[in-house]
């Protein structure tokens, strides 16, 4: 196949998930955006919910006192956590907003129901 159809089709299919998730923002019902972003694509579920059990294991290191773990666990969140793009950003965002909070934890506790099936 030709390289140029091939990257053509690719750019296609790309500007529209670009184009989507710029729109994504920590706002008045941006939670619901966020969570039906995320709980569409089962490998952004899996992600999320793997970043939630090593969150549980940095915490647990550092009750251990061992930083060294800690930062290796948050280094891996990190990592996964650009994977997730720019809703988990939005997500983290709209729940340091005094205004948004409340919004945007229904919108986690709702996630987080999605990570025991």
């Amino acid at each position: 196949m030709n390289r140029q159809f091939i990257v053509a089709i690719l750019l296609v299919a790309a500007v529209p998930v670009y184009a989507h998730a710029q729109n994504v923002k920590a706002s008045k019902g941006g939670a619901q955006k966020i969570v039906t972003i995320i709980s569409g694509d089962r490998a952004k579920i899996q992600t999320y919910c793997d970043i939630k059990k090593l969150a549980k294991q940095v915490d647990q290191a550092y009750e251990k006192k061992d930083d060294k773990m800690a930062d290796e666990l948050s280094q891996k969140i990190d990592v996964m956590e650009k994977t997730l793009g720019p809703e988990y950003a939005a997500l983290i965002e709209g729940l340091q907003d005094d205004q948004l909070g409340a919004e945007f934890m229904s919108a986690v506790a709702f996630l987080n129901t999605l990570c025991t099936r």
